[in-house]
């Protein structure tokens, strides 16, 4: 038997619903209808190329990953964006892995992220290492752990913390917001800390990631930007962030023992070029070799690490 809409108990309600249920199917922006309006392509294109963009100047290689990652996800059909970002991921980890090995054949080698406890020189974050940013020349990977071993040597149990180097390819790719660090043959340094009651804080660094917890000169240091309103640069002060950070205070005794070792031993067997710190810093550690300069006023502050470079 078959029963017409009005022998159906409410079946004057349902012949109302149905023309709003067939509306509601054929309407443009119905999920899933072929109608639905998508963005036109050259937005999607922009956007592509703007995450490619993004990844590239933060890792050198994601942009790469990304693009690998977006051909699969089309050639698979993967339509869900939870299962595009863990292809992406699988790309990026193969990318990252990739380059550690291919590094060496363009005269760069990785310092590992990854240390025990006899390590002397670590490297003070892992997001370093997943960024590619922990890339340097054997030279100065050789220079890195001399220092650190010479440390260790004369204030036993110390560790010397690394901070950004290069990436892993190509002289002249920048690694921002620094200036300079492009060749394989620059490295930074954080400096080493005491706390408030002059107890040394062994590996520690006032900021999480070693940057831009800034030591303030005192009133009458030497402050060569004063006055100065460059509108192009990258010395930012981040005072709003310096309430956040640890009451840390630089030690002096391993910060000056260490520049005493780039200043001699890192200049005569390693070809150590430059070393940037502050002026006010410098003059407090009473510094006067001529390997230790300022960067200049565009470049970024040098009171939260200690920048080297080799020839």
């Amino acid at each position: 038997m078959i029963l017409s809409i009005q022998s159906i108990p409410g079946g004057v309600q349902m012949s109302h619903a149905f023309p709003a249920i067939r509306l509601a199917r054929h309407h443009p922006l119905a999920y899933g209808n072929d109608s639905t309006p998508k963005a036109p392509p050259v937005f999607r294109y922009a956007l592509h190329a703007l995450i490619v963009l993004i990844l590239t100047l933060l890792t050198q290689i994601g942009g790469i990953a990304y693009l690998v990652a977006l051909a699969a996800s089309r050639g698979w059909g993967l339509r869900r964006l939870p299962a595009k970002f863990a292809i992406f991921l699988l790309c990026y980890a193969g990318a990252t892995f990739t380059a550690s090995l291919a590094a060496p054949i363009f005269g760069r080698v990785p310092l590992s992220c990854v240390a025990d406890a006899a390590d002397r020189l670590v490297v003070r974050s892992p997001i370093y290492c997943l960024l590619n940013r922990n890339y340097v020349t054997p030279d100065v990977r050789d220079l890195a752990k001399a220092l650190a071993a010479h440390i260790d040597k004369e204030f036993p149990g110390t560790v010397t913390v690394a901070l950004d180097a290069n990436f892993p390819f190509l002289n002249g790719f920048p690694l921002l917001p620094h200036l300079s660090h492009a060749d394989g043959k620059k490295l930074d340094f954080a400096y080493y800390y005491k706390d408030a009651d002059g107890a040394f804080l062994n590996g520690a660094t006032r900021s999480p990631i070693g940057y831009f917890a800034f030591e303030q000169p005192a009133p009458g240091d030497e402050l060569p930007c004063e006055g100065r309103n460059d509108w192009l640069t990258t010395r930012w002060n981040f005072d709003a962030l310096q309430p956040l950070f640890p009451a840390y205070r630089i030690e002096e005794q391993r910060t000056s023992a260490a520049i005493g070792w780039l200043t001699s031993e890192g200049v005569a067997r390693f070809g150590l070029q430059k070393i940037f710190i502050e002026p006010h810093l410098k003059n407090a550690l009473g510094i006067t070799d001529s390997h230790v300069r300022f960067q200049g006023c565009r470049a970024a502050r040098h009171d939260d690490h200690i920048h080297i470079q080799v020839e």
